[in-house]
């Protein structure tokens, strides 16, 4: 069973709102790395840098982070090298925020380098944490049991989120 709870339009909407709050966060940088957590996390970034260009002049570098979200420790890639984003602002995405694990150890990883500005943001924020970890920029906050499940779903024309 699934309970839909964003739809393709509720989504284009926050996704829109998340972008001009990164945007006033980082209007004082000429750069904002958006860092997406690989497949949705990164799809997301995508979609937030798109609608960052059409309100805004800030550069945004696009940055894939791979991480084993069932072992996190095994390390992690990024699809650009750190001197990359040394001393600039980054925002770390991902589409959603269950219990912090993949997100806390994103975290760690980009505090190995001096950033100007860090910030997190997520689509969906759960509200079921085993770390202390927050989004700064969310689209929308669910508290729900540890048994159900919240899936994203980024197609072309048809974006959703549910709960099963």
């Amino acid at each position: 069973m699934q309970n839909i709870i964003l739809t393709h339009k509720e989504i284009a909407h926050k996704t829109k709102r998340i972008a001009y709050q990164i945007y006033e966060t980082f209007s004082n940088e000429e750069e904002v790395i958006l860092a997406g957590i690989a497949s949705n996390g990164y799809i997301f970034a995508q979609k937030i840098a798109a609608e960052l260009a059409q309100i805004s002049d800030l550069k945004v570098t696009l940055c894939e982070v791979k991480i084993n979200k069932q072992n996190p420790k095994d390390g992690i890639t990024t699809s650009i090298p750190k001197e990359a984003y040394e001393n600039k602002g980054l925002v770390l995405i991902d589409d959603v925020l269950n219990s912090g694990t993949t997100l806390i150890y994103g975290v760690k990883h980009f505090l190995e380098v001096s950033l100007s500005k860090f910030k997190t943001a997520v689509l969906v924020d759960r509200n079921h944490k085993k770390y202390p970890v927050k989004a700064d920029f969310k689209g929308i906050s669910l508290s729900t049991s540890l048994q159900e499940h919240i899936q994203v779903v980024f197609e072309e024309n048809d974006s959703y989120a549910y709960l099963s």
